[in-house]
């Protein structure tokens, strides 16, 4: 049988019971699309995540008071574990060769109310004017806080676009404006391009404010809540963490650290790493349709060989041999998870995009989602369209005529 007797034989099989065939390419189309629509989500949010993280700052290396243990989070090194970073510590790190900036920071949050009377609870850091460089920050309107500023300890504050509408609303310009913080007012000197949250901290909800405005008017306390290190270039990271580890452990005298030296790219790959087992994950169970699809199709083609067991042994009795039996009804079924697949990768789309659009979530069809996809469905056509071929092909030629 050529090709195309082939292809014509199969599509009228097909088209001969529709409504079971459609039914059974149901069943792929759903199992096809979960799987695109999952996998969509969990790309989509890691690639969400990676631009955040990245965002947050280039080349960066964060210290933290405290140990960073491995499925424990930030212990404390001992009794006051948390206050081991100092103004003096951040200043000593400036010395160091392969360092763009560095920026000391203390945060807190605090309700803040604004001189209209609107008020949020938001994220206050106290930093200097090497914060913007450390954190790739970028002023949309006025000015970022300078060293001038920092010495006098003014009461000044740069604030994130989110925190600005909270204040003062979408069409009210927070420039100029005070603020009260504490009870303490502040004048808006700054408000700063959106960037988005990277999940754990947004720099669009956020205040920053002089360090020693922080430190002596609003907490009162003369330690760091972090140190951020901008590496000039990033083929250095390695070398400045490990310098900047050992200088701090000669300053604080300590022979096990009492601080963490975390590197974005650290950070990233745990959040990729959770991020891809996550999308994994969905996957998987996105699969078990699949599955289910699969069984479907294995019952309906053993449907149809019950029901042409005398067409199958009129075929064999005219000289087809096994092999061509095999190959039309694999085809068959085939050609049911083709169509699947195909429906299914359109409707997945849809999904990702209805997603997308009404819910506000990333999401990202990849060309290999979609190749994956058809694959997936070639294969089930085949593994789950074997047995009855080759149980057709099996047949006797004389029990099968004799069939009722």
């Amino acid at each position: 049988m050529n090709p195309k007797d082939l292809f014509l034989e199969t599509l009228s099989a097909l088209t001969s019971n529709k409504i079971r065939s459609g039914l059974t390419i149901l069943g792929i189309v759903i199992g096809i699309a979960s799987v695109i629509a999952m996998v969509s989500i969990g790309e989509g949010a890691k690639g969400s995540i990676e631009s955040s993280i990245q965002g947050l700052g280039s080349n960066l290396l964060t210290v933290t008071p405290g140990v960073v243990q491995a499925g424990r989070g930030v212990v404390s090194s001992g009794r006051g574990g948390g206050t081991t970073l100092k103004n003096t510590d951040a200043e000593a790190l400036k010395t160091l060769s392969g360092v763009a900036a560095v920026s000391p920071e203390s945060q807190r949050r605090f309700q803040i109310v604004s001189q209209i009377g609107n008020n949020t609870n938001s994220t206050v850091v106290g930093g200097q004017a090497g914060y913007s460089i450390a954190h790739n920050l970028v002023v949309e309107t006025g000015i970022f806080i300078t060293d001038a500023q920092e010495r006098s300890v003014a009461r000044v504050a740069v604030i994130g676009p989110t925190t600005a509408t909270d204040l003062f609303g979408a069409d009210n310009s927070a420039l100029g404006k005070t603020i009260r913080i504490n009870g303490v007012i502040f004048k808006v000197i700054g408000v700063l391009q959106s960037k988005g949250g990277s999940g754990f901290f947004n720099q669009d909800d956020t205040v920053i404010v002089p360090l020693s405005t922080m430190q002596k008017i609003l907490s009162g306390t003369d330690y760091l809540s972090s140190i951020a290190i901008a590496v000039t270039n990033k083929d250095d990271m390695s070398s400045v963490q490990q310098t900047a580890n050992d200088l701090l452990l000669t300053r604080h005298r300590v022979a096990t650290a009492d601080f963490s030296i975390i590197s974005q790219a650290d950070i990233l790959g745990t959040l990729s790493q959770v991020t891809t087992t996550f999308t994994i994950f969905l996957a998987s169970i996105a699969g078990i349709s699949l599955l289910v699809g699969g069984i479907g199709i294995m019952n309906m083609m053993l449907t149809a060989v019950t029901e042409r067991t005398r067409e199958i042994g009129l075929r064999k009795a005219i000289g087809a041999r096994r092999s061509e039996i095999t190959t039309q009804f694999l085809t068959e079924a085939v050609m049911l998870t083709f169509f699947g697949g195909v429906v299914g990768v359109l409707l997945g789309w849809l999904i990702a995009f209805a997603v997308s659009s009404l819910a506000g979530i990333a999401t990202s069809v990849s060309m290999q989602s979609v190749l994956l996809a058809f694959g997936v469905s070639a294969g089930i056509g085949i593994i789950f369209g074997y047995y009855p071929a080759s149980r057709a092909a099996k047949l006797h030629p004389i029990e099968a005529l004799r069939y009722e």
